[in-house]
């Protein structure tokens, strides 16, 4: 399938409200949505069940004793969906139980539910919402703030919260590095209720830790970026790829090198575009943003954004907010950062 969103009974597992995003796939709201009006839209209203795992033992079957199936439940007339093999002390988060985590963190009715839904098979979950008032960047450019929470029911990561600024004017995804600040993961174990009531004290940083991000922003906003500060960094956010000798297959046509050469075109591809998005990028050319390291950043943060060729926008969406391009932006943020203690001297 051309897609990556999870489809039940031939509709996409999604719920959207204004915007039609990727596809135009899943159920559009009109107005903001309630915890319970996005799980019912996003089709996440089912739940997942541990089960036990067999293997066949000669003329029967054999129970395996340390592992279980994730599995969802079966509704009527279905059979299970099996998502992943875990631990018996492995604790799943229900949908509703994640969302209801949502609306304890940013009080009942404060957020706002803009996108909700399931990758795969189902067995990635998640909620974006919108919290009150906004970022101003040199009292000219808006950040909306979001907080992004992801879990996933394979086994394979653990309940994630993240801060995602958006930026108003061209509705960049600017997330931030998971290392960066207090970040909130909660195992799925057996003390996973604890951990979410751990987790919600932990999330009172809410609103100091986006009185940082907005201080950061504005420090970008009064450094200046000449040509030779542009330069160095985009080098850092997107380094060549280190040079290979001899015992590494770095001679001529060898595989390691024809991968390293493609790095390296990636790499100057990615500064070279960046560079031109500095300049020419929605919103970059206000006077208060026009050549700074704000606008550097946010070139960087479009091209990661809107650059789709030879990815459909599922796999896009997936790699902005938990792959490739969601570290890129990270590490864009963080020698942000670092370089604006620098420069603003």
């Amino acid at each position: 399938m051309a897609h990556n969103l999870n489809f039940r009974n031939g509709k996409a597992s999604m719920m959207y409200v204004d915007k039609v995003p990727w596809h135009g796939l899943g159920t559009r709201l009109e107005d903001a949505a309630t915890a319970e009006e996005a799980i019912q839209a996003a089709g996440l209203d089912w739940e997942v069940v541990k089960r036990p795992l067999f293997v066949v033992a000669g003329d029967g079957f054999a129970r395996i004793k340390d592992k279980v199936a994730i599995v969802q439940r079966g509704q009527a007339g279905q059979g299970d969906t099996v998502f992943g093999v875990v631990s018996p002390s492995y604790t799943p988060l229900q949908n509703r139980d994640a969302f209801a985590f949502f609306d304890s963190i940013v009080g009942q009715g404060a957020a706002v539910y803009h996108t909700a839904g399931a990758l795969g098979d189902g067995e990635r979950v998640w909620v974006l919402a919108k919290l009150p008032e906004s970022i101003h960047v040199a009292n000219k450019d808006d950040v909306d703030k979001f907080l992004l929470l992801s879990n996933s029911h394979d086994g394979r990561s653990s309940v994630q919260v993240k801060f995602t600024p958006v930026r108003v004017v061209c509705q960049n995804t600017l997330t931030m590095a998971l290392e960066e600040g207090r970040t909130v993961r909660v195992k799925h174990h057996r003390n996973l209720e604890v951990g979410l009531e751990h987790a919600k004290d932990m999330l009172g940083i809410i609103n100091a830790r986006y009185a940082r991000i907005e201080k950061v922003f504005g420090e970008m906003a009064q450094v200046s970026m000449q040509s030779p500060r542009l330069d160095e960094y985009l080098g850092l956010v997107f380094p060549d790829p280190a040079p290979l000798n001899e015992d590494e297959g770095g001679y001529k046509g060898s595989p390691a090198r024809i991968r390293r050469d493609r790095a390296m075109e990636q790499a100057r591809f990615n500064r070279e575009e960046s560079g031109r998005l500095f300049v020419e990028g929605r919103g970059n050319n206000e006077p208060a943003i026009r050549g700074t390291l704000w606008a550097a950043y946010n070139g960087i943060a479009e091209m990661i954004d809107y650059r789709q060729e030879g990815m459909n926008p599922d796999r896009h969406l997936r790699s902005i907010w938990f792959g490739q391009g969601y570290h890129t932006k990270a590490r864009a943020y963080r020698v942000a950062v670092e370089k604006a203690e620098v420069w603003k001297n």
